[in-house]
């Protein structure tokens, strides 16, 4: 028995060993790479000059739109996501949920090109809703409107934001067992009071944990972005990307670093802390 337990903490880590190695080569060797570079100059120097050109313009500008961007986008999509989780888990049946949540799944993982393609399609000037709703006298081109524009992508953001809202706020629901509104109930607890003493407080924290999520979900996205704006607003992704595609001065190479850097910076800010939620709500589900 000795030699048993003397072996098996050697032998647990084995299975784990490739994992590690991909998530250090493929993860943690990359973003130690990008930081270490980031602190250098042209010559291969240290300098912090990267760091301070972040907070200038066009860059700071760039900053600023994709943490609104994520915020906006984490903030309206958090309430219905909310809501409609609520509905699935607690109101509707077991065919149902299953449903939802495999829609969700193809809706909260769909991006990119094909994302853009079909906002294009669908809401473009030329796009066959858009010539739908003129026929009724709508047109929704007549102000300031544009898939090209920040309120644009924000628009486009909701249609993956809010299925990743269900996915994620809907095993939380698992905290409300049926004896906590019974025993409310015995108690002479409406179902105001319930929700105020008992739900809302229970469900807090993995309502933050998701909100976080969503923030750093729509702060870092760029594929779908850079195909409906071609770049053409200042958002700190899009930056990058032009600055790893040579458009920089050739005193500042490793400007791009920089700013990614910094994104993994804010993007760690809002992760960790939704981990550790995550972490502490699962141990209530228990």
């Amino acid at each position: 028995m000795k030699r048993e337990r003397g072996l098996l903490p050697r032998a647990i880590p084995l299975p784990l060993l490739p994992f590690l190695l991909l998530i250090g080569f493929f993860f943690l060797y990359p973003i130690s790479k990008v930081v270490y570079i980031s602190f250098l100059s042209n010559e291969g120097k240290f300098t912090l000059t990267n760091y301070t050109t972040i907070f200038t313009f066009p860059y700071n500008k760039g900053l600023i739109g994709s943490l609104k961007l994520g915020l906006y986008s984490a903030l309206i999509s958090a309430i219905p996501g909310a809501l409609i989780a609520y509905f699935i888990e607690i109101r509707g049946s077991i065919r149902l949920k299953r449903t939802i949540a495999a829609l969700n799944g193809v809706l909260a993982n769909t991006g990119g090109l094909p994302l853009a393609f079909m906002f294009t399609a669908a809401i473009g000037r030329g796009g066959a809703l858009t010539k739908i709703l003129k026929e009724f006298g709508v047109d929704i081109y007549s102000g300031d409107f544009s898939l090209g524009t920040f309120n644009g992508i924000l628009l486009v953001y909701l249609y993956f934001q809010i299925p990743l809202m269900i996915i994620t706020f809907a095993p939380a629901f698992a905290i409300l067992r049926r004896e906590f509104r019974e025993a409310a109930q015995s108690l002479g607890a409406s179902q105001f009071r319930f929700w105020q003493k008992i739900g809302v407080p229970l469900l807090l924290p993995s309502f933050v944990a998701c909100l976080l999520l969503l923030f750093a979900n729509g702060f870092s996205a760029y594929a779908t972005a850079y195909a409906l704006t071609v770049g053409n607003v200042l958002l700190t992704p899009l930056q990058i990307a032009g600055l790893l595609n040579g458009n920089v001065s050739a005193s500042q190479l490793n400007l791009g670093k920089a700013l990614a850097t910094m994104m993994i910076v804010i993007s760690s800010l809002a992760i960790i802390p939704y981990l550790i939620l995550q972490k502490r709500v699962s141990r209530w589900r228990l």
